[in-house]
């Protein structure tokens, strides 16, 4: 797969350098930021889109998605922002949050508007997706700064559209980081046949990181996202590079990202066929595990949940949708938690 020099460019700069914020300044020095990623599963408004395949999601459409049933569905997403800020360990809102399968700026930006007191800024590329499902991504301006985004194409060999892979840069009590949005194409059909589809994402992602590490071998970088595919999947563990094993990623000369599953407590983020799948992943750099600056410990990774987001008769999770038919729920997925340290 090949990147243009001007993309090879900008992911230099960004990793060398920090461009002014149109945000402003950071208000606050955090002594961590928490960083949240979570596949919403289908955040979309209810006005049909010409340009994109979603009258499904319309009041007369397949789905009958009505103003009721989206305010609702911002209902079960503020309970869930609720619920993190009530918990002790963190006693805030995630200070950077990306959503997967949001179908456009306004529906993303107004969801998040609901939320009780919440500042978040917003950056958002419209993808080519068919559905037009997208990445929406959001960040609280008073403790980080977000210093540029650029999306990356994914090229399939079926011609047809999917999300980008985007980098955006950001920094936090003086600490320049990355973070690289994944929505990699789905398990349609069948998994062996769409399989070189993730790998043409997984290329992407993987070129994104080792531009930033070219430039700098320490750059603190978060890969996170909804794959498709689980850890030990060709293109998660030997396309981006994805591993279980601290030691082997803190290796100087290194190429492995830090995969954060292998601390987790929880089973998996997305329940199919009776079994849970860990497709939704976060995985670091290496210079996140070396306890300077940026970085993360075994008990900063989490799958969080609250009783209300499971199926009452223990058969997966309360989702928006199931089987075509609307149930109300939260999402199919449940979101990922990424509490980073920043050390002096």
């Amino acid at each position: 797969m090949k990147f243009s020099s001007t993309s090879t460019l900008f992911l230099l700069l960004l990793s060398c350098l920090c461009a002014p914020s149109r945000n402003g300044m950071c208000k606050e020095q955090p002594q961590q930021i928490l960083v949240m990623w979570w596949n919403v599963e289908n955040l979309f408004d209810t006005k049909n889109d010409p340009k994109v395949d979603d009258q499904e999601f319309t009041p007369m459409g397949k789905a009958h998605w009505t103003e009721k049933k989206l305010l609702l569905k911002r209902l079960r997403i503020a309970q869930v922002f609720n619920a993190i800020r009530a918990e002790r360990e963190y006693g805030k809102y995630p200070d950077i949050v990306a959503f997967a399968e949001t179908e456009n700026r306004q529906v993303f930006a107004g969801t998040l508007a609901a939320l009780d007191r919440a500042t978040y800024a917003i950056d958002y590329h419209e993808s080519p997706d068919p559905r037009g499902i997208d990445i929406g991504l959001a960040w609280n301006p008073a403790t980080v700064k977000f210093t540029g985004s650029k999306p990356y194409k994914v090229r399939l060999n079926n011609r047809r559209g999917t999300r980008f892979v985007i980098a955006a840069g950001f920094t936090a009590a003086s600490n320049h980081f990355t973070i690289v949005l994944n929505h990699w194409p789905s398990r349609s059909f069948d998994t062996q046949w769409s399989e070189t589809n993730r790998i043409a994402a997984a290329r992407v992602a993987r070129h994104i990181v080792d531009s930033l590490r070219t430039c700098n071998p320490q750059s603190e970088i978060i890969v996170m996202g909804d794959f498709n595919d689980q850890p030990e999947n060709h293109s998660v563990k030997d396309v981006l590079g994805s591993s279980f094993d601290r030691k082997a990623v803190r290796h100087a000369s290194s190429r492995l990202l830090y995969n954060c599953w292998n601390e987790a407590s929880s089973p998996g983020s997305y329940f199919y066929r009776n079994h849970w799948e860990q497709i939704d992943q976060m995985l670091v750099s290496a210079a996140l595990l070396d306890e300077k600056g940026l970085s993360i410990d075994k008990t900063s990774f989490r799958v969080f949940s609250i009783p209300a987001m499971f199926d009452r008769f223990g058969k997966g999770l309360y989702s928006t949708y199931k089987q075509g038919k609307f149930k109300g729920g939260y999402s199919d997925h449940l979101p990922l938690l990424l509490k980073v340290r920043i050390k002096p």
